[in-house]
């Protein structure tokens, strides 16, 4: 584990914020700083950007949940949540916020290296899956389909529009999809357009 990483205790106990923060330095780390809520925890991630912020639950202005739903939002970091209990319906809400790792008070040196390593790994997982749904999403955008029943020509082969308009066909799919026309001819076309000028060339009788 890399000692070197910047860690914020969001704990508004000043008791358990410091018992957080010599367990931390036990385990190696120094470069540590501290919020004593969970609007302040979310503000000085944005402003100090840590590579870890450990979050109690149960905090005023905004509570360990919520602030760690609006660090996802505006400051992506990974969140180790503290708590003095757990169940079932907590870890979920703190999923769903994007919290990776809990810990249950008082947090211990060995689960709290675990928890540390763990959300680490999550949060790179997660940014992973956000970066590929993004780039589906925006493959999505670009994609244009064509679907349904198209009212087509028999003799003309054009094609007729939502405005009841009929266009040419490789115009109507140029605008709705994103195919490029290069034009020839095939040879078939070829032989018969042979025929027709090997016919005009013919002298008059």
């Amino acid at each position: 584990m890399n000692k070197d990483l910047s860690i914020l205790v969001a704990e508004d106990d000043y008791l358990i914020s410091e018992e957080i923060i010599r367990c931390l330095k036990s385990l190696g780390y120094s470069n540590i700083t501290k919020a004593a809520d969970g609007r302040q925890a979310a503000d000085m991630t944005g402003s100090t950007r840590p590579d870890v912020v450990l979050m109690d639950i149960e905090m005023p202005e905004l509570d360990g949940i919520a602030a760690a739903a609006e660090i996802q939002e505006r400051y992506p970091t990974p969140v180790v949540i503290l708590t003095a209990y757990e169940s079932a319906d907590l870890l979920r809400k703190a999923s769903a916020a994007g919290v990776s790792a809990y810990l249950t008070k008082p947090p211990r040196r060995g689960e709290m290296e675990r928890a540390i390593t763990i959300a680490l790994a999550r949060h790179a997982d997660l940014m992973e899956v956000r970066r590929l749904n993004k780039e589906l999403a925006q493959a999505l955008a670009e994609v244009k389909t064509l679907r349904g029943i198209l009212p087509i020509c028999s003799y003309c082969k054009k094609i007729r529009d939502d405005l009841d308009t009929w266009n040419q066909l490789e115009k109507y799919l140029s605008n709705h999809s994103d195919l490029t026309f290069s034009h020839g001819i095939c040879p078939e076309c070829f032989k018969v357009q042979r025929k027709i000028i090997a016919e005009r060339s013919k002298p008059a009788t």
